[in-house]
């Protein structure tokens, strides 16, 4: 299995300080929509580059499908970033996020929840197998 490399986790951790950073300003129960456009004001304020609504076209068996999925963000060219404000994370947002990195041949991935009473708690970091 290959590791995520040490610019992995700096990335991770750039992305983590900034939701940080947006949920100590807004607090949970916000649309995930507002998470999103306030996530990536925070980092490009840290000058830090990723593709918002990165469009992830599905192969199967060598035909090309235009499946409507999107990736929140790409960070860095490194790490899959998705954003959720539910209640509570259920095993289906893992595996989306784990379908993602396979889909889109990324090898880390963060699910952040902002509906957590506290970000820390509401981030998964995920590791394509």
């Amino acid at each position: 299995m290959v590791e995520p490399t040490s610019e992995h986790n700096r990335i991770c951790g750039i992305v983590v300080d900034s939701a940080s950073a947006v949920h100590r300003a807004l607090g949970p129960g916000l649309a995930e929509a507002v998470y999103e456009q306030c996530l990536a004001h925070e980092l490009a304020s840290r000058q830090i580059r990723f593709v918002r609504q990165m469009s992830l076209p599905v192969t199967y068996r060598g035909m090309r499908i235009e499946a409507g999925l999107r990736l929140d963000f790409v960070v860095e060219r490194l790490v899959v970033v998705e954003l959720a404000a539910v209640e509570e994370m259920a095993p289906i947002h893992e595996a989306r996020l784990l379908t993602y990195l396979k889909l889109s041949d990324h090898l880390l991935g963060l699910l952040i929840n902002f509906n957590a009473p506290r970000i820390e708690e509401g981030v998964r970091r995920i590791v394509r197998g």
